[in-house]
C-alpha cells in the first residue's frame, strides 16, 4: 500500500470506511426489521392466547378450544412439569418440546422451538385453574417471518454491492477534484524547475496557481504561489549577480593585465615602473575589497556573520569613521558636521560598525556636489539608538530606491572616476546592521540630498568597559 499513488490510498480508505459504515448499517437496519417482525408475531402470540387463559379461568370445565380444527396454531395444557393436560389435534399428532417451565414470575415468556413441519413460535403463559398452576402454550409457524426476512436479505445481498460501487463512484470523483490542485501544483513545479533551468526565461514571470478551496490546498497553492516568486527572484538576483561580479572584477583585472604586459614590453626608467606598479596596487585594493566585501554577504545570507557583543561607544565609533571619510570629503570641499550625544554605550563589534558608518559616509561625499554639508547625528531614544546621515547631494529617483541595497547595483548612470565602485557597500552595510538587529530607513529628494537612519536596539544590562582610550589617541591613530 505504501508504493500505491495517494490518489489510490485515499479512495481505498475512503471505500473502506464507507463499506464498513454501509455494512454496520444494513445489519443493525436488519436486526431492527428481524426483532420487529417477531415482536409483531409474539403479540399476535399473545393477543390469540391471553382471551383463552380468561376463559379457562373462568369456566376449567369448558376446554372445547382444544377440539377446534387448528391448522397452524398448536395449542397445549401443560403442568408445570411439562405434561399435557390437554392439547389440539395436531399438538398431539405432531407433540413439540417447549423446554423447562421454570418460571421466574407471571409474565409469559417466548421461546423458538423446531417442529416436524418447521419452525414455530410458542408462547407460554402460566395461570392458576382450580387452585393449581398450569401452562398455557400456543405455538405459531414463523414461516411467514422468516420468509419475509429472506426476501430482505436478498435485497440487502444486491444493494450492498449496488452502494459500494455507487460510493466508490463518488469517492473517485471526489479524490480527483480534491487533488486536482495538487496536480495542477505539480505540474506548474515542473514547469517552473524548466524554466529556471533554462537561461533564456531570466525575466518570465513565476506561474500562479489559482484553486478555489479555502481551506488546506487554497493555503497550500498560496505557498507555492509566493514560493515560486521567491525562487524566480533568487534566481534572477543570482544571475544578475554573476553578471554584474563578473563585470566588476572584469575592469581591474583587465586593467592589471595591461599594466602588466606594458611592464614586461620593454625597459623602462625606475620612475615608469613605480608609476605601474602603484596602478597595479590600486586595482589590487579594489579586487580585495570586492572579495571581502563578497565574503561578508556570503557569510550573512548563510547565517555564519556573528557578532561579537563587546561593550563599545557609539560617539566614538562615528567619531572614528568621521576622521577616515574626511580625507575624501576634504577634496571636494565637503564639511562633515558631527552632532553627538556623548557617552552612548552600545553591544556589538567596534570594526564592523566603524566600517558601516564609514560606507554611508563615504557615499555621501561621493554622491554629493562639492562645497556642501553632511550631517552626522546619533541620538538615543526609548531603548534604540538613531545614527543619522544626511547629505546634501541629488537625492535618490524613486524607481532606483527599491534596488539600492542589492548588490553590484547603482542608480546612477554617470559611471565616472569619482563615484565608480564595487557596488558593494551598502548590501554590506545592511548585512551589518542586520547582524546587530538594526534596520535602516532612507529618505530622499530630488535636488535636496539623501538621509540613512541606522536605527540599532540597545540591550538595558550592558558592561562599562573598565579603559577606554582617549579622543586625542584615537585622533593620533
Amino acid at each position: 500500500m505504501k508504493n500505491r499513488s495517494l490518489r489510490f490510498r485515499m479512495m481505498a480508505l475512503f471505500c473502506a470506511v464507507v463499506g464498513l459504515f454501509l455494512v454496520g448499517t444494513y445489519g443493525v437496519i436488519y436486526s431492527v426489521f428481524a426483532s420487529e417482525l417477531r415482536q409483531q408475531l409474539d403479540k399476535r402470540l399473545n393477543e390469540a392466547g391471553l382471551p383463552m387463559v380468561e376463559d379457562l379461568a373462568d369456566n376449567p370445565p369448558d376446554e372445547d378450544v382444544f377440539r377446534l380444527p387448528l391448522r397452524d396454531e398448536y395449542l397445549a395444557l401443560l403442568d408445570t412439569s411439562g405434561n399435557p393436560l390437554n392439547m389440539s389435534k395436531n399438538w398431539e399428532q405432531h407433540p413439540l418440546n417447549v423446554g423447562p417451565l421454570d418460571f421466574p414470575g407471571e409474565q409469559p415468556i417466548y421461546r423458538t422451538v423446531h417442529g416436524e413441519k418447521g419452525t414455530l413460535r410458542v408462547e407460554l403463559i402460566p395461570f392458576m385453574l382450580v387452585g393449581r398452576p398450569v401452562v398455557l402454550a400456543i405455538a405459531g409457524p414463523t414461516r411467514d417471518v422468516d420468509a419475509v426476512l429472506r426476501d430482505f436479505r436478498s435485497i440487502l445481498i444486491v444493494l450492498l454491492p449496488a452502494s459500494l460501487l455507487f460510493m466508490g463512484a463518488v469517492s473517485a470523483w471526489y479524490v480527483e477534484r480534491s487533488l486536482s490542485p495538487i496536480a495542477e501544483l505539480t505540474q506548474e513545479a515542473a514547469r517552473f524547475a524548466e524554466m529556471v533551468a533554462d537561461p533564456r526565461h531570466g525575466n518570465a514571470k513565476p506561474p500562479l496557481i489559482a484553486t478555489d478551496s479555502q481551506g488546506e490546498l487554497g493555503q497550500l497553492a498560496a505557498t507555492f504561489n509566493e514560493l515560486f516568486a521567491r525562487v524566480l527572484v533568487v534566481v534572477q538576483q543570482l544571475r544578475q549577480f554573476v553578471s554584474d561580479a563578473s563585470h566588476e572584477l572584469r575592469t581591474p583585472l583587465a586593467v592589471l593585465r595591461g599594466e602588466a604586459e606594458l611592464l614586461l614590453s620593454s625597459r623602462r626608467d625606475p620612475e615608469e615602473y613605480e608609476k605601474c606598479v602603484q596602478v597595479i596596487l590600486s586595482d589590487v585594493q579594489h579586487l580585495s575589497r570586492i572579495v571581502e566585501g563578497l565574503f561578508t554577504l556570503s557569510m550573512a545570507d548563510a547565517g555564519h556573520l556573528r557578532i561579537p557583543r563587546s561593550p563599545v561607544f557609539l560617539n566614538e565609533v562615528l567619531e572614528e569613521a568621521c576622521e577616515m571619510a574626511n580625507s575624501l570629503a576634504r577634496t571636494k570641499g565637503i564639511r562633515i558636521t558631527q552632532k553627538l550625544q556623548e557617552e552612548v554605550l552600545f553591544a556589538g563589534d567596534e570594526t564592523l560598525l566603524r566600517d558601516a558608518f564609514l560606507i554611508f559616509l563615504e557615499n555621501a561625499v561621493k554622491y554629493s556636489s562639492a562645497d556642501t554639508a553632511i550631517l552626522v547625528e546619533l541620538t538615543r531614544n526609548e531603548g534604540m539608538v538613531f545614527v543619522k546621515f544626511a547629505d546634501e547631494g541629488s537625492g535618490i529617483e524613486a524607481q532606483h530606491l527599491p534596488r539600492i541595497f542589492d548588490r553590484f547595483y547603482r542608480g546612477s548612470s554617470q559611471q565616472n572616476a569619482e563615484t565608480r565602485s564595487g557596488g558593494l557597500g551598502l548590501s554590506i552595510a545592511r548585512a551589518i546592521v542586520t547582524a546587530h538587529g538594526g534596520t535602516i530607513e532612507v529618505q530622499t529628494e530630488l535636488g535636496r540630498g539623501s538621509t540613512f537612519t541606522v536605527a540599532l536596539p540597545v540591550p538595558g544590562d550592558i558592561a562599562v568597559p573598565i579603559e577606554r582610550p582617549s579622543a586625542e589617541a584615537l585622533q593620533t591613530s
